[in-house]
């Protein structure tokens, strides 16, 4: 089993910034792909970023490039978004995600409890 706690959202103002942690327990953080999801309200959840297991490969959907970075810290056990120029429509529950194999199909095996990002405009 892995354990996932997200940490670091909150309300933040148009443009601002916030960055999220994923602490993970349980099982070699190392051997996992992690993600970033998120869920809107009334919307079905949907990837906003992955990375690899070393963290050498990540992968952003359109909505996120440029402006959000996915890190983690193996050493750590912990995974980070990093979130800049945030719009109100960037307001969802986010949640981190992790798998043995990929975290792209959409179904990863381990999910966090998820933690709330308010963007007020």
């Amino acid at each position: 089993q892995v354990q996932l706690v997200e940490s670091g959202g909150g309300l933040v103002q148009a443009g601002g910034s916030l960055r999220l942690s994923c602490a993970a327990s349980g099982r070699t953080f190392s051997d996992y792909a992690m993600g970033w999801f998120r869920q809107a309200p009334g919307k079905e959840r949907e990837l906003g970023a992955s990375i690899s297991r070393a963290g050498g490969i990540t992968y952003y959907t359109d909505y996120v490039k440029g402006r959000f970075t996915i890190s983690r810290d193996n050493a750590k056990n912990t995974l980070y978004l990093q979130m800049n120029s945030l719009k109100p429509e960037d307001t969802a529950v986010y949640y981190c995600a992790a798998d043995l194999n990929t975290v792209r199909s959409g179904t990863p095996r381990y999910w966090g409890q998820g933690t709330q990002v308010t963007v007020s405009s």
